[in-house]
Protein backbone atom coordinates (compact mmCIF):
# COMPACT_ATOMS: atom_id res chain seq x y z
CA UNK A 1 0.00 0.00 0.00
CA UNK A 2 1.10 3.55 -0.78
CA UNK A 3 2.65 5.44 2.35
CA UNK A 4 0.86 8.46 1.87
CA UNK A 5 -2.64 6.42 1.68
CA UNK A 6 -1.43 4.25 5.17
CA UNK A 7 -0.69 7.66 6.61
CA UNK A 8 -4.10 9.07 5.55
CA UNK A 9 -6.44 5.71 6.65
CA UNK A 10 -4.20 5.94 10.06
CA UNK A 11 -5.55 9.40 10.46
CA UNK A 12 -8.82 8.93 9.74
CA UNK A 13 -8.74 6.00 12.27
CA UNK A 14 -7.33 8.33 14.61
CA UNK A 15 -10.23 10.56 14.13
CA UNK A 16 -12.92 7.99 15.00
CA UNK A 17 -11.20 6.87 17.74
CA UNK A 18 -10.58 10.31 19.52
CA UNK A 19 -12.54 12.91 17.88
CA UNK A 20 -10.84 16.90 18.28
CA UNK A 21 -9.95 16.84 22.00
CA UNK A 22 -10.42 19.89 23.99
CA UNK A 23 -7.03 20.17 25.20
CA UNK A 24 -5.07 19.84 21.78
CA UNK A 25 -4.42 23.43 20.47
CA UNK A 26 -5.99 22.64 16.96
CA UNK A 27 -4.00 23.93 13.93
CA UNK A 28 -7.39 25.55 12.24
CA UNK A 29 -7.79 28.25 15.24
CA UNK A 30 -4.08 29.37 14.12
CA UNK A 31 -5.46 30.02 10.56
CA UNK A 32 -7.89 31.80 12.20
CA UNK A 33 -5.92 33.70 14.38
CA UNK A 34 -3.80 34.80 11.36
CA UNK A 35 -7.27 35.28 9.28
CA UNK A 36 -8.19 37.79 11.67
CA UNK A 37 -5.01 39.57 12.13
CA UNK A 38 -4.56 40.04 8.36
CA UNK A 39 -8.13 41.06 7.74
CA UNK A 40 -7.89 43.83 9.76
CA UNK A 41 -4.64 44.86 8.98
CA UNK A 42 -6.11 44.67 5.37
CA UNK A 43 -9.00 47.04 6.18
CA UNK A 44 -6.98 49.44 8.06
CA UNK A 45 -5.45 50.92 5.17
CA UNK A 46 -7.26 52.22 1.83
CA UNK A 47 -7.83 50.94 -1.46
CA UNK A 48 -10.11 48.58 -2.79
CA UNK A 49 -11.05 45.79 -0.62
CA UNK A 50 -12.09 42.71 -3.10
CA UNK A 51 -8.12 43.75 -4.24
CA UNK A 52 -7.21 42.93 -0.78
CA UNK A 53 -9.21 40.31 -0.76
CA UNK A 54 -7.33 38.04 -2.84
CA UNK A 55 -4.11 38.96 -0.61
CA UNK A 56 -6.19 37.63 1.62
CA UNK A 57 -7.09 34.93 0.33
CA UNK A 58 -3.85 33.38 -1.17
CA UNK A 59 -1.44 34.27 1.66
CA UNK A 60 -3.48 32.36 4.28
CA UNK A 61 -3.59 29.19 1.75
CA UNK A 62 -0.16 29.79 0.92
CA UNK A 63 1.24 29.71 4.78
CA UNK A 64 -0.92 26.71 5.31
CA UNK A 65 0.66 24.95 2.44
CA UNK A 66 4.13 26.23 3.67
CA UNK A 67 3.80 24.90 7.01
CA UNK A 68 2.52 21.62 6.16
CA UNK A 69 5.13 21.32 3.54
CA UNK A 70 8.23 22.00 5.49
CA UNK A 71 7.08 20.29 9.42
CA UNK A 72 7.17 17.19 6.43
CA UNK A 73 10.20 18.04 5.58
CA UNK A 74 11.91 18.13 8.87
CA UNK A 75 9.98 14.92 9.00
CA UNK A 76 11.26 13.64 6.26
CA UNK A 77 15.01 14.43 7.55
CA UNK A 78 14.21 12.10 10.78
CA UNK A 79 13.07 9.16 9.20
CA UNK A 80 10.34 7.37 7.36
CA UNK A 81 8.71 6.76 10.98
CA UNK A 82 8.63 10.08 12.09
CA UNK A 83 7.21 11.04 8.95
CA UNK A 84 4.53 8.72 8.94
CA UNK A 85 3.56 9.42 12.42
CA UNK A 86 3.49 13.25 11.65
CA UNK A 87 1.29 12.59 8.06
CA UNK A 88 -0.78 10.56 10.25
CA UNK A 89 -1.42 13.24 12.82
CA UNK A 90 -1.67 16.12 10.37
CA UNK A 91 -4.50 14.06 8.60
CA UNK A 92 -6.20 13.42 12.07
CA UNK A 93 -6.29 17.13 12.89
CA UNK A 94 -7.71 17.70 8.83
CA UNK A 95 -10.51 15.36 9.58
CA UNK A 96 -13.75 16.10 11.05
CA UNK A 97 -15.81 12.92 11.84
CA UNK A 98 -16.38 12.05 15.59
CA UNK A 99 -16.74 15.94 16.43
CA UNK A 100 -19.01 16.47 13.92
CA UNK A 101 -21.37 13.94 15.60
CA UNK A 102 -20.75 14.91 19.09
CA UNK A 103 -21.38 18.31 18.19
CA UNK A 104 -24.93 16.90 16.44
CA UNK A 105 -26.09 14.16 18.89
CA UNK A 106 -25.20 16.99 21.75
CA UNK A 107 -27.86 18.89 19.75
CA UNK A 108 -29.93 16.24 20.21
CA UNK A 109 -29.37 15.82 23.92
CA UNK A 110 -29.91 18.86 24.59
CA UNK A 111 -33.71 19.04 23.66
CA UNK A 112 -34.15 17.15 26.84
CA UNK A 113 -33.50 20.28 28.99
CA UNK A 114 -35.93 22.55 26.85
CA UNK A 115 -35.48 25.05 23.97
CA UNK A 116 -33.34 27.15 25.23
CA UNK A 117 -30.16 24.88 25.95
CA UNK A 118 -31.12 23.41 22.27
CA UNK A 119 -31.38 26.58 20.63
CA UNK A 120 -27.72 27.45 22.64
CA UNK A 121 -26.28 24.02 21.23
CA UNK A 122 -26.92 24.65 18.09
CA UNK A 123 -25.53 27.93 17.76
CA UNK A 124 -21.98 26.27 17.94
CA UNK A 125 -22.67 24.66 14.63
CA UNK A 126 -25.28 27.18 12.43
CA UNK A 127 -24.14 30.37 11.05
CA UNK A 128 -28.15 30.96 11.16
CA UNK A 129 -29.82 33.37 14.14
CA UNK A 130 -30.81 30.20 16.47
CA UNK A 131 -32.85 32.70 19.10
CA UNK A 132 -36.68 32.15 17.65
CA UNK A 133 -35.72 28.54 16.09
CA UNK A 134 -38.39 25.72 17.06
CA UNK A 135 -37.80 21.96 17.84
CA UNK A 136 -38.39 21.29 14.61
CA UNK A 137 -36.18 24.17 13.12
CA UNK A 138 -33.31 23.23 15.11
CA UNK A 139 -33.49 19.52 14.07
CA UNK A 140 -33.67 20.65 10.27
CA UNK A 141 -30.61 23.03 11.15
CA UNK A 142 -29.15 20.18 12.43
CA UNK A 143 -29.19 17.98 9.68
CA UNK A 144 -28.21 20.63 7.19
CA UNK A 145 -25.48 20.93 9.14
CA UNK A 146 -24.29 17.39 9.63
CA UNK A 147 -25.11 17.13 5.35
CA UNK A 148 -22.93 20.06 4.51
CA UNK A 149 -20.22 19.02 7.00
CA UNK A 150 -20.26 15.96 5.44
CA UNK A 151 -18.75 17.53 2.44
CA UNK A 152 -16.71 19.89 4.35
CA UNK A 153 -15.02 18.42 6.90
CA UNK A 154 -14.51 14.79 5.61
CA UNK A 155 -14.99 13.74 2.06
CA UNK A 156 -13.25 17.30 0.73
CA UNK A 157 -10.11 16.96 3.13
CA UNK A 158 -10.17 13.31 2.58
CA UNK A 159 -10.41 13.94 -1.19
CA UNK A 160 -7.51 16.73 -1.48
CA UNK A 161 -5.28 14.85 1.24
CA UNK A 162 -5.54 11.77 -1.46
CA UNK A 163 -4.36 13.55 -4.35
CA UNK A 164 -1.61 15.98 -2.23
CA UNK A 165 -1.33 14.17 0.64
CA UNK A 166 -1.04 16.69 4.61
CA UNK A 167 0.00 19.90 1.95
CA UNK A 168 -3.11 19.97 -0.24
CA UNK A 169 -5.42 18.87 2.90
CA UNK A 170 -4.36 21.88 5.25
CA UNK A 171 -4.15 24.37 2.07
CA UNK A 172 -7.80 23.09 1.63
CA UNK A 173 -8.90 23.64 5.40
CA UNK A 174 -7.37 27.25 4.90
CA UNK A 175 -9.42 27.66 2.28
CA UNK A 176 -12.55 26.32 4.25
CA UNK A 177 -11.45 28.57 7.51
CA UNK A 178 -11.76 31.70 5.36
CA UNK A 179 -15.18 30.90 3.50
CA UNK A 180 -16.30 30.08 7.33
CA UNK A 181 -15.16 33.76 8.69
CA UNK A 182 -15.30 36.06 5.38
CA UNK A 183 -17.05 34.31 3.21
CA UNK A 184 -19.92 35.78 3.20
CA UNK A 185 -22.39 38.41 1.34
CA UNK A 186 -23.63 40.73 3.53
CA UNK A 187 -22.21 44.54 3.32
CA UNK A 188 -19.33 43.82 5.84
CA UNK A 189 -17.89 40.63 3.98
CA UNK A 190 -19.28 40.96 0.42
CA UNK A 191 -15.68 42.76 -1.01
CA UNK A 192 -12.92 41.03 1.56
CA UNK A 193 -14.49 37.51 1.08
CA UNK A 194 -15.43 37.26 -2.06
CA UNK A 195 -12.17 35.40 -3.36
CA UNK A 196 -12.58 32.91 -0.23
CA UNK A 197 -15.91 32.18 -0.85
CA UNK A 198 -15.47 31.31 -4.82
CA UNK A 199 -12.10 29.25 -4.01
CA UNK A 200 -14.37 27.21 -1.38
CA UNK A 201 -16.48 26.86 -3.74
CA UNK A 202 -14.24 25.56 -6.02
CA UNK A 203 -12.81 22.88 -4.19
CA UNK A 204 -15.60 21.85 -2.95
CA UNK A 205 -17.26 21.29 -6.38
CA UNK A 206 -16.07 17.96 -7.04
CA UNK A 207 -16.11 16.62 -3.37
CA UNK A 208 -19.71 17.92 -2.98
CA UNK A 209 -21.28 15.46 -6.09
CA UNK A 210 -18.85 12.50 -4.75
CA UNK A 211 -20.69 13.39 -1.29
CA UNK A 212 -24.20 13.38 -2.45
CA UNK A 213 -23.73 9.89 -4.34
CA UNK A 214 -21.62 8.54 -1.59
CA UNK A 215 -24.54 9.72 1.20
CA UNK A 216 -27.14 8.06 -1.39
CA UNK A 217 -25.26 4.39 -0.69
CA UNK A 218 -24.59 5.28 2.70
CA UNK A 219 -28.50 5.35 3.16
CA UNK A 220 -28.72 2.22 1.78
CA UNK A 221 -25.84 0.67 4.48
CA UNK A 222 -27.81 2.56 7.23
CA UNK A 223 -31.61 1.49 6.51
CA UNK A 224 -32.40 4.88 5.39
CA UNK A 225 -34.40 5.40 1.65
CA UNK A 226 -31.49 5.36 -0.82
CA UNK A 227 -33.96 5.58 -3.75
CA UNK A 228 -35.21 8.61 -2.76
CA UNK A 229 -31.86 10.10 -1.62
CA UNK A 230 -31.31 9.77 -5.21
CA UNK A 231 -33.74 10.95 -6.58
CA UNK A 232 -33.84 14.24 -4.61
CA UNK A 233 -30.32 14.67 -5.08
CA UNK A 234 -31.20 14.60 -8.65
CA UNK A 235 -34.09 17.11 -8.51
CA UNK A 236 -32.75 19.73 -5.75
CA UNK A 237 -29.02 19.68 -6.24
CA UNK A 238 -29.48 23.50 -7.39
CA UNK A 239 -31.30 24.36 -4.76
CA UNK A 240 -29.04 26.78 -2.67
CA UNK A 241 -27.23 30.16 -3.28
CA UNK A 242 -24.27 27.74 -3.05
CA UNK A 243 -23.11 25.88 -6.02
CA UNK A 244 -22.36 22.56 -3.83
CA UNK A 245 -23.98 23.02 -0.41
CA UNK A 246 -27.53 21.59 -1.59
CA UNK A 247 -26.04 18.15 -2.96
CA UNK A 248 -25.19 16.48 -0.06
CA UNK A 249 -28.35 18.36 1.88
CA UNK A 250 -30.81 17.01 -1.31
CA UNK A 251 -29.14 14.19 -0.66
CA UNK A 252 -30.18 13.67 3.08
CA UNK A 253 -33.26 15.41 2.86
CA UNK A 254 -34.38 12.39 0.79
CA UNK A 255 -33.08 9.33 2.84
CA UNK A 256 -34.73 10.99 5.65
CA UNK A 257 -38.04 12.00 4.09
CA UNK A 258 -38.13 15.56 5.52
CA UNK A 259 -38.07 18.78 3.64
CA UNK A 260 -34.76 21.37 4.25
CA UNK A 261 -33.64 24.77 3.22
CA UNK A 262 -36.41 27.46 2.88
CA UNK A 263 -35.99 31.28 4.35
CA UNK A 264 -33.61 31.82 7.94
CA UNK A 265 -32.57 34.81 9.81
CA UNK A 266 -28.38 35.83 9.59
CA UNK A 267 -27.44 38.18 11.22
CA UNK A 268 -31.10 39.77 12.05
CA UNK A 269 -32.06 39.56 8.53
CA UNK A 270 -34.33 37.24 7.04
CA UNK A 271 -32.49 35.50 3.74
CA UNK A 272 -34.91 33.76 1.30
CA UNK A 273 -33.10 29.80 0.14
CA UNK A 274 -35.02 27.58 -2.06
CA UNK A 275 -36.84 24.36 -0.18
CA UNK A 276 -34.65 21.21 -0.39
CA UNK A 277 -36.90 17.76 -0.63
CA UNK A 278 -40.67 16.92 0.34
CA UNK A 279 -42.43 17.36 3.36
CA UNK A 280 -43.38 14.02 3.79
CA UNK A 281 -43.30 14.17 7.50
CA UNK A 282 -42.16 16.32 10.46
CA UNK A 283 -38.77 16.18 11.48
CA UNK A 284 -38.12 14.63 14.76
CA UNK A 285 -35.35 14.16 16.65
CA UNK A 286 -34.07 10.46 16.14
CA UNK A 287 -33.45 12.65 11.93
CA UNK A 288 -29.88 13.74 14.14
CA UNK A 289 -28.99 10.44 14.57
CA UNK A 290 -30.15 9.51 11.06
CA UNK A 291 -27.81 12.34 9.92
CA UNK A 292 -25.04 10.99 12.21
CA UNK A 293 -25.23 7.41 10.79
CA UNK A 294 -25.50 9.26 7.49
CA UNK A 295 -22.33 10.94 7.76
CA UNK A 296 -20.36 8.09 9.23
CA UNK A 297 -21.82 5.74 6.29
CA UNK A 298 -20.17 8.24 3.78
CA UNK A 299 -16.94 8.94 5.62
CA UNK A 300 -16.75 4.59 5.52
CA UNK A 301 -17.47 4.53 1.86
CA UNK A 302 -14.62 7.50 1.03
CA UNK A 303 -12.07 5.30 2.66
CA UNK A 304 -12.98 2.56 1.16
CA UNK A 305 -12.37 4.33 -2.12
CA UNK A 306 -9.24 5.44 -1.15
CA UNK A 307 -7.67 1.89 0.62
CA UNK A 308 -8.69 0.46 -3.06
CA UNK A 309 -6.51 2.96 -4.43
CA UNK A 310 -3.72 2.11 -2.23
CA UNK A 311 -4.15 -1.44 -2.58
CA UNK A 312 -4.33 -1.41 -6.27
CA UNK A 313 -2.08 1.55 -7.32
Amino acid sequence: MRFGIAALIAGFLLDLLLGDPEWLYHPVRLIGKYISFAEKRLRSHGGSLRKKAVLLTGSTVFLAMASAALILWLLHLAGRIPLFIGMALMNWMGIAVRCMAKEAMGVERSLDRGIVAARKQVARIVGRDTGRLSEEEIIKATVETVAENTTDGVVSPLFWALLGGPVLLWGFKAASTLDSMVGYMDEKYRDIGWSSAKLDDALNYIPARLTALLMTGAAFLVKLDGRNAFRIMCRDHANHRSPNCAWSEAAAAGALHIQLGGTHEYFGKPVVKPTIGDADRPAERRDIRRSVSLLYGTAILMMAIITAVGLFT
